[in-house]
């Protein structure tokens, strides 16, 4: 018995050092497994963080307004954005842009920067701006539709202009008749010369002022929003303009619109708007015509029409006349006075009233403005309004 528990002692023992042979062994494979799990996880981790990488690099590349294509030494596109994509420019604008962007890629990968202005007939008319740069691997091109900025810019220019114009020559003027002035004996030519310096003023006056009001509806300074009853704004607006109506013999007409038709917005800001127009209906009427002046409300808007039967406006110009400063006939526009801010206010004090306004115009047989806003709480329809008449004059 004592020799078979030896012996099995001696098994068992063996066999726990087999075992522990094996664990060591498993131990060890175990020790070379895990590290290279843990580098693979880590490789893992990796590439997921340069995919995620990559897609918010291509989600700032796509929200760029230009298109942008990057290509590698070999000259293959290795990243592009979505206005790449989605730009053709028209068959024939897109042909001219794509003959740009292999030329200037293929000089970039040169090392040799470049760029180049297209314009491109349309329609629609547009500017566009290839740019290509050199990269350590490849090369960048950009394109961009920079039409809107150059407009702006040509604005921007025609603005400075025009108002160094506007500004230089009643200066000029003043300086000079004050300087005749100053040596003019005879009373009646002096009192002469007093007036032009006088009105030449009022005419600077008038343009800073005009800039001043400009700047100020730009900015939405003080607006006001309210229900404002639109008879009221045709009133006030033709009360301003009826002198100079009076004076140039044009017959000035308001349609009695009713009192529930209103409009939301800055009551002073309508006014001026609409004062503007008649002011520039009434220039560019023939004598013995009439200006019309009119409203309606259509649902949830108010528009307010001002109608001349003067000069016209040519095809070309309708795009423009909202710009500051500018003339459609600057010969006529000599003659007539005024700032040339007057359709600019215009067009900022309705852009501040979340509306539009329009022209419709045959040269030789006159124009059509028409501004449309928000109506007020309650809009009543035009239905039941009297007959055009001219606007009654006011008592104190």
């Amino acid at each position: 018995m004592a020799l078979l528990l030896g012996a099995l002692v001696v098994t068992l023992a063996g066999v726990a050092v087999l075992l522990a042979v094996r664990v060591q062994a498993l131990g060890r494979e175990v020790g070379r497994v895990a590290p290279l799990e843990r580098e693979r996880a880590e490789a893992r981790d990796r590439e997921e963080a340069a995919r995620e990488a990559l897609a918010r690099v291509q989600q700032a590349l796509d929200a760029l307004p230009p298109a942008v294509v990057v290509v590698d030494a070999a000259g293959r596109v290795v990243a592009r954005n979505r206005a790449s994509v989605d730009d053709d420019g028209g068959r024939h604008g897109a042909a001219l842009v794509s003959g740009a962007v292999e030329e200037l890629l293929e000089a970039a990968l040169r090392g040799e920067p470049g760029e180049r202005q297209l314009d491109l007939f349309g329609p629609p008319r547009r500017t566009v701006e290839v740019r290509a740069r050199p990269l350590p691997d490849g090369a960048l091109v950009v394109t961009e539709d920079v039409t809107e900025a150059r407009r702006v810019e040509a604005m921007r220019r025609d603005f400075v202009a025009n108002l160094s114009h506007e500004l230089k020559t009643p200066v000029g003027a003043i300086g000079l008749l004050a300087e005749t002035l100053l040596a003019e004996p005879d009373p009646e030519v002096a009192e002469r010369l007093a007036e032009r310096v006088v009105n030449e003023s009022f005419r600077v006056s008038r343009t800073i002022d005009d800039l001043l009001e400009l700047s100020r509806i730009e900015a939405g300074a003080d607006a006001v929003q309210e229900a404002v009853p639109v008879h009221l704004v045709l009133e006030e607006a033709a009360d301003r303009l009826r002198p100079a109506a009076e004076q140039r013999g044009i017959d000035l007409r308001v349609e009695e619109v009713s009192p529930r038709v209103r409009a939301l917005g800055d009551r002073r800001q309508l006014v001026s708007a609409v004062a503007n127009l008649l002011d520039n209906a009434i220039k560019y009427s023939d004598p013995s015509t009439a200006v019309e002046l009119r409203a309606r409300a259509d649902g949830d808007r108010v528009s307010i029409d001002i109608e001349d039967h003067g000069l016209g406006i040519p095809a070309r110009d309708l795009e423009r006349v909202f710009e500051r400063f500018y003339r459609v006939d600057r010969a006529r526009s000599r003659e007539t006075g005024g700032t040339g801010l007057g359709l600019a206010i215009v067009r900022h004090v309705v852009a501040n009233h979340e509306g539009e306004v329009t022209v419709e115009s045959v040269e030789g047989e006159g124009s059509t403005f028409t501004i449309a806003v928000p109506a007020g709480p309650g809009p009543h329809p035009v239905s039941d309004v009297a007959e055009s008449r001219p606007v009654p004059r006011r008592t104190a």
